[in-house]
């Protein structure tokens, strides 16, 4: 093994103890086998959605953390690590590996921990042009390059979407980008709905708001046949958004749904409106292409454009909040409670 001359053999671990039970802990650090690198962690983003499920005690009991990503294998289980947006610098290398990995900045698909060990090929080599902290967003940001791929939005459209955290906002920053009719957001938080508006969306309501969803279907004009949003996207985490959804989206539209509920019950209105108006409504999750797309598209080249767009809308700004890992439970307790203070909160080391 290569490595420094001397080094930490302990290390800090976030653990979701149980529901609203958030520990960290020190544990042993596990050396690298000759195929694997070790990691000093600089930088770890919570990604709230996921996140508060476990901390909420809303995770389903029967489903595995994640096949996807090997650091989150296995059956879901309290105690549980979780966590996948950290970017640290490689500081030591097995036999087996190139020693040019040493001193290299890197992202990992990996839980809260100060250092951790990976094999190079699940590692993503940060550019340059990246700040560690903007390299932080990439998983959220290409979940937002998915749901964008998903939806196939087109020239002129009209599209809302229904929750403005951190994966809806990075979609808002690519939506802005396309020449469509008209982009609109809603949520409830003010913080979120101004960044919305810096970000590009035209206008942007508070579904908590009198008469929030008159003002909303005037704009969509859906007194007109042919109104209503073309594309509608539901990120919010809320299942009663999926509602506000169907009504907002016009004849033939489409609805992707990007949040993922876990145990929390989903009651969807599909009598009337949806019936008559054929509104498709489409799965959208990350951790799998679109069957019609990978013909040219691999997870790969998603992943490239997602570094692309990270140098193209900084999302640094989201940062609202930074807590060092001995004090996770504090972060957690925050988004948990007070999410109208809390854009993106980075765990720092």
């Amino acid at each position: 093994m290569i490595s420094p001359t001397s080094r930490a053999t302990r290390r800090l671990a976030v653990r979701f103890a149980g529901p609203y039970e958030v520990v960290t802990v020190e544990e042993d650090l596990p050396s690298p086998a000759p195929y694997e690198v070790l990691i000093e962690t600089m930088i770890s983003a919570i990604s709230p959605g996921t996140e508060l499920l476990i901390y909420r005690g809303q995770w389903p009991t029967d489903l595995p953390i994640d096949v996807t990503i090997p650091a989150l294998a296995g059956k879901f289980t309290y105690p549980v690590k979780y966590g996948y947006a950290a970017v640290g610098k490689v500081i030591a290398a097995g036999a087996d590996v190139d020693t040019n990995w040493i001193g290299r900045t890197v992202f990992a698909f990996n839980p809260h921990e100060s250092s951790f060990v990976a094999s190079p090929e699940h590692l993503v080599v940060v550019p340059d042009s990246l700040s560690p902290e903007e390299a932080a967003f990439l998983p959220n940001m290409e979940t937002a390059v998915n749901f964008v791929m998903d939806g196939r939005p087109l020239i002129g459209e009209m599209v809302v979407i229904f929750g403005q955290g951190v994966v809806g906002l990075l979609t808002t920053a690519l939506l802005a980008r396309h020449p469509l009719g008209a982009l609109i957001t809603v949520d409830n938080c003010k913080i979120r709905r101004d960044k919305s508006a810096e970000l590009g969306a035209v206008a942007s309501f508070n579904p908590t708001d009198r008469g929030f969803s008159g003002n909303l279907f005037r704009l969509l004009n859906l007194d007109d046949p042919a109104g209503g949003a073309d594309l509608t996207y539901e990120v919010s985490g809320n299942p009663s958004a999926l509602d506000l959804a169907v009504a907002a989206t016009g004849f033939s539209g489409r609805i992707v749904v990007g949040s993922w509920y876990g145990a929390k019950p989903v009651t969807v209105d599909l009598g009337g409106r949806f019936h008559r108006s054929r509104i498709r409504i489409v799965s959208s999750q990350v951790s799998t292409m679109a069957p019609g797309l990978t013909g040219r598209w691999t997870k790969s080249r998603r992943l490239d454009v997602a570094l692309t767009m990270l140098r193209n809308v900084r999302p640094a700004t989201l940062i609202t909040q930074r807590f060092h890992v001995s004090q996770a439970a504090e972060a957690y307790k925050l988004l948990h409670a007070h999410p109208d203070e809390a854009i993106q909160v980075m765990l720092t080391y």
